[in-house]
């Protein structure tokens, strides 16, 4: 694979994840609603006047600007449980130019900052900008997190969410099915249609001598009517 592009993970839960593959779309994830409240707050923000500063910047920031996140390995059992419904979702793999990918950094501290520059814009510099965008605490690391910046296009109706469409910058290439699911071969390829021919499909199970999700090379044991079992 060329240096230039990534291949990145995305966990979904089933539903959510059949429905993206129908629609060649993946969610954008709004900044108000993310799941860590520390988000853009990496910085020590001890000074009332650059926390005031800080919440305004990121209410500016939710008004146009989101996420979509994805993670640089798909084998960590806990990411399955997390966000792909105890390991009955699936986990969508994309290649992706690296341009448009920023990798997290995990911290166990609050970085320290200039007050004075930060309260102006103007003056932040590009890695006290990367700074307050990429870092998080250290617990989060098994997330092994590569994020993208969009810009919100019109807002779905249906759900009132935010997408963004499949293309050359977000490029489906694999789909991995969670260890338990329950998922028909039919429903998948319903859902790929088109994209069947371009796009990787596997099937996890439980390692049987580490702590890790791999793939399972018995391609009889992919569509079971029960979840698989250690």
């Amino acid at each position: 694979m060329s240096g230039d592009i990534q291949r990145v993970y995305h966990f979904v839960e089933l539903e959510y994840g059949l429905d993206d593959l129908r629609r060649r779309r993946l969610k954008v994830a709004e900044l108000l609603k993310l799941n860590d409240p520390f988000e853009f707050f990496g910085a020590n923000l001890s000074n009332p006047d650059l926390r005031r500063a800080f919440h305004v910047m990121k209410d500016q920031m939710a008004s146009n600007r989101g996420i979509l996140c994805f993670s640089r390995n798909w084998k960590n059992p806990v990411q399955w449980s997390h966000y792909a419904g105890m390991h009955t979702g699936l986990c969508l793999g994309f290649d992706i130019p690296s341009e448009h990918l920023g990798a997290v950094n995990y911290s166990s501290k609050r970085f320290a900052v200039d007050a004075n520059r930060l309260l102006n814009p103007r003056e932040i510099d590009f890695e006290t900008a990367k700074a307050l965008l990429f870092t998080k605490y250290s617990h989060w690391r098994y997330e092994n997190e590569v994020r993208s910046f969009v810009t919100l296009e019109e807002v779905d109706p249906e759900s009132g969410l935010y997408f963004a469409d499949f293309s050359d910058r977000l490029k489906l290439v694999e789909v991995i099915v969670g260890a338990n699911s329950t998922l028909k071969e039919a429903e998948l390829m319903e859902a790929l249609g088109d994209l069947q021919a371009d796009v990787k499909v596997s099937r996890a199970r439980l390692a049987f001598g580490s702590f890790q999700v791999v793939r399972q090379r018995d391609k009889k044991l992919w569509w079971p009517n029960q979840p698989t079992k250690v």
